[in-house]
């Protein structure tokens, strides 16, 4: 109950902060944007939106223009049951990323998952 207590508020201050100072996500060519969006079309984000972790995986995604859905594990949805199940643990950000053989990798460190993202834009 007390660590519920302590979460709560630096949570709701993380989400502020966020807001305020959110990066700005690059301008790019229809066409080298449209080149990135199939690229992440393969992927889906596992997350809290007041973990400091997964905010920092936002903040890239934003930064780098990313389009990557959002699976929120709180809340009236099967998405932690899915993660637990098919990625093996309870533990955020995870990204679901669909290989083309139909095999899924799961990356569960903020800056494995930092990294992948990184290096979409940076092949494009």
């Amino acid at each position: 109950m007390l660590m519920k207590a302590i979460r709560w508020p630096i949570g709701q201050l993380i989400l502020l902060l966020n807001f305020i100072f959110s990066p700005r996500s690059p301008k790019r060519a229809a066409e080298e944007q449209a080149i990135i969006d199939a690229k992440t079309q393969i992927l889906s984000l596992y997350q809290l939106p007041s973990c400091p972790f997964c905010v920092k995986v936002r903040r890239t995604m934003k930064r780098e223009g990313l389009k990557v859905e959002l699976r929120n594990i709180s809340g009236k949805n099967n998405f932690q049951e899915e993660l637990i199940r098919e990625g093996g643990k309870r533990k955020v950000p995870c990204l679901r990323i669909e290989k083309a053989d139909g095999q899924v990798e799961w990356l569960y460190e903020s800056n494995d998952v930092v990294r992948h993202l990184q290096g979409l834009t940076n092949a494009a």
